[in-house]
């Protein structure tokens, strides 16, 4: 029997479909990379700081002022000032003094201040801010123990007032680029698995429709056997001379060869 032979291209939505799946895995497996990079290992080293019994030590302004950025619309962005605000705290951890920050970002963006003040255009306005922090931690905070973060490894001198990465951070990390990358591998699998069923169903149909093919073929060839004598006979002899019931007239007389010859 001849090979049956089916097409495996695929079709203009199917195409698509494919390049949509593909893509959703590429953004899914960037977008875990750079997630991973940007937000999950500051998370994870954060998760690996101790808490610990903080006491204020000291409260100091220095004189020094630091630059910071403001936007004032879409192209619009300027520098102001701001004071520093440095807070001595002693830990439980490792019983010595440190300089206190606000949570991780301000500590990696100004890791000699305790605070930074969110950037106003005015510089009176950010002085103020400060001013806030520096009354509430030396007239509320100053006699009161509070809890702070404590990373040996990472930073002995610096502690932590609050998280600012948490496991909500951690899970969003992992979570979207996982579900895009599930989502292009499912897209994917449905639509090969679709056309596989369509080729196959393809095969089915065209081996169902050669069989019944052949098999005419096979039925008119023995009726085609079956009827050759028949055939020869009828068309080579004629049909009064095979008759077998043929008979003479009824006043057919018989000549003599003499008579012929006369």
């Amino acid at each position: 029997m001849a090979k049956i032979r089916v097409s495996y291209e695929y079709s203009e939505a199917e195409d698509k479909s494919i390049r949509l799946g593909l893509f959703l895995i590429a953004c899914g497996i960037l977008s875990l990379f750079i997630l991973g990079f940007c937000w999950l290992s500051p998370t994870l080293q954060s998760l690996q700081s101790k808490p610990a019994n903080c006491t204020v030590v000291s409260v100091l302004r220095p004189e020094e002022m630091f630059e910071c950025v403001f936007t004032c619309g879409t192209d619009c962005k300027g520098t102001s000032l701001y004071p520093c605000l440095q807070i001595f705290v002693n830990n439980s951890e490792s019983n010595s003094v440190a300089l206190l920050h606000f949570d991780e970002q301000q500590l990696v963006l100004n890791p000699k201040c305790s605070y930074v003040p969110p950037c106003e255009r005015d510089n009176q306005k950010n002085k103020d801010n400060v001013l806030l922090w520096e009354d509430y931690f030396t007239k509320e905070v100053s006699s009161q123990s509070f809890t702070c973060f404590f990373n040996q490894q990472r930073r002995p001198d610096d502690v932590l007032w609050q998280h600012s990465n948490d496991t909500s951070v951690l899970l969003h990390c992992v979570l979207w680029p996982m579900v895009s990358l599930l989502l292009g591998t499912l897209i994917v699998l449905l639509t090969v698995c679709a056309r596989s069923l369509a080729v196959r169903a393809e095969a089915l149909q065209k081996r169902k429709c050669s069989y019944e093919v052949c098999q005419d073929l096979s039925i008119t060839s023995s009726d085609r056997r079956r009827n050759k004598p028949g055939d020869l006979l009828s068309t080579n002899s004629d049909p009064e001379l095979s008759s077998p019931s043929r008979t003479l007239p009824l006043f057919a007389v018989p000549v003599r060869r003499r008579d012929r010859e006369h």
